[in-house]
């Protein structure tokens, strides 16, 4: 997942971070910093093979590239849109792909939009549900609840909402 370190991303991130000047490569915390991750995460994406080659010295300290920092952006911009860990793995090799259709890009994003939408359809029956059981509870000193009861119906699958 190599890129060239071009001047162009390098004031990017002089921007992005206000520091007048980075010198490369650097530390696992600093390159945490400027991509907006955690050093674990950062870490994690290397165990993946998100990030393969990332330099170390002599006694084993991560050194991140301009261009390892770039990836780890690109990473967090692409979980922040919600795409799968493999979805990423496929981008980034699209990515890393001047050969590549845009084509291939535009069909994982649109497969991705359709599980967005069916997510957001199931959160939306399952909000309607809670409101229903919620509408029908008393919500006072009475020991009775609606919600309690149909959470504990075994005939209940969840989908039904409030049985009473």
């Amino acid at each position: 997942m190599a890129h060239s370190s071009a001047a162009p991303l390098a004031s990017g991130l002089r921007k992005a971070t206000g520091a007048a000047s980075i010198a490369w490569p650097v530390s696992i915390s600093k390159a945490a910093q400027l991509a907006g991750i955690s050093a674990r995460m950062a870490r994690h994406y290397e165990s993946l093979n998100l990030l393969p080659h990332v330099g170390r010295t002599d006694s084993g300290y991560r050194l991140y590239s301009e261009a390892d920092v770039h990836t780890l952006r690109f990473i967090r911009r692409s979980r922040d849109l919600g795409f799968s860990m493999e979805e990423i793995e496929t981008l980034l090799n699209l990515w890393n792909d001047k050969q590549r259709a845009s084509s291939s890009v535009k069909e994982i994003a649109q497969k991705h939009i359709e599980v967005l939408s069916e997510r957001i359809a199931a959160m939306q029956s399952m909000q309607r549900s809670l409101q229903q059981l919620v509408h029908s509870c008393h919500g006072d000193h009475r020991p009775d609840c609606p919600i309690l009861d149909n959470l504990a119906d075994p005939a209940t699958d969840g989908s039904s909402g409030c049985c009473h």
